[in-house]
């Protein structure tokens, strides 16, 4: 079952939502300290984005946030910076309306279900113009405040696709001219940067870190990547990787 709204913790990713045109706010929660640094800080003015607000002591603005945390079945961590928002949720689209689009820049994450690892690609994404990130309705990270904290409002501006079927997904856009790229540790292919920038469709695709793309998806990627390694460090943490890939496909 889908929420029926978003919790929202972090300064940046509270100031980005509030100028997303596309949610409706129900409430802001802040305590004295933490509204005047959002005011400061982003030079937000709640009255400007038709939410309420409503100023809190510290101890009662966490009891709250427990009680919205439990309605979202989630375990609670403390509030940072004494504020939150609460929204509606976030906007996600179809893969259908991306497939006869004449370019577009892709991510597809395949089984990500750590929150840190997947907030950080968000963020990676938004910094490097990505249009949207595949995401499949299992086996993925969830919209938790904590992601929405370390993603710092990048999910206002890169468009989440959830797909049932993230192999069935790769052979549409196969089908749809896109070049489907998989980051793998173990490939041969010496993908050139002049290669993968010079394609107007491209969908990059990352799997989990201890096993990488699953072999449903594996076997219908047209390329493979590798990042060799030039140390004693063989391997990177997903996120890391992922910021390097995007740079050798996105990069300028």
């Amino acid at each position: 079952m889908s929420a029926d709204f978003d919790l929202i913790f972090g300064l940046h990713s509270i100031a980005a939502a509030l100028k997303n045109p596309a949610r409706s706010h129900m409430k802001l929660v802040a305590t004295d300290e933490g509204l005047q640094e959002l005011q400061k800080k982003h030079r937000i003015v709640p009255k400007n984005y038709n939410v309420k607000t409503d100023i809190l002591s510290s101890h009662a603005l966490q009891e709250q946030a427990k009680k919205l945390c439990a309605h979202l079945d989630l375990d609670f961590t403390r509030v940072p910076s004494g504020i939150y928002l609460q929204t509606s949720p976030i906007q996600t689209y179809t893969l259908q309306e991306y497939l006869k689009r004449p370019d577009a820049r892709l991510l597809a994450l395949d089984q990500i279900t750590d929150v840190h690892n997947g907030a950080a690609i968000l963020r990676s994404a938004c910094f490097y113009g990505v249009n949207g990130v595949l995401v499949p309705s299992e086996k993925s990270f969830g919209l938790t405040p904590s992601f929405y904290r370390i993603a710092s409002g990048a999910v206002e501006y890169v468009n989440l696709i959830r797909v049932n079927s993230l192999s069935r997904a790769v052979g549409q856009l196969n089908e749809a001219g896109y070049l489907t790229v998989g980051l793998s540790e173990h490939s041969s292919e010496n993908l050139t940067q002049n290669e993968l920038r010079s394609q107007n469709k491209i969908c990059l695709l990352l799997g989990a870190e201890e096993t990488g793309l699953s072999n449903a998806v594996a076997r219908l990627v047209q390329k493979n990547m590798s990042l060799p390694s030039q140390g004693e460090i063989k391997s990177l943490n997903v996120s890391s990787a992922a910021a390097i890939a995007m740079e050798k496909c996105f990069g300028i």
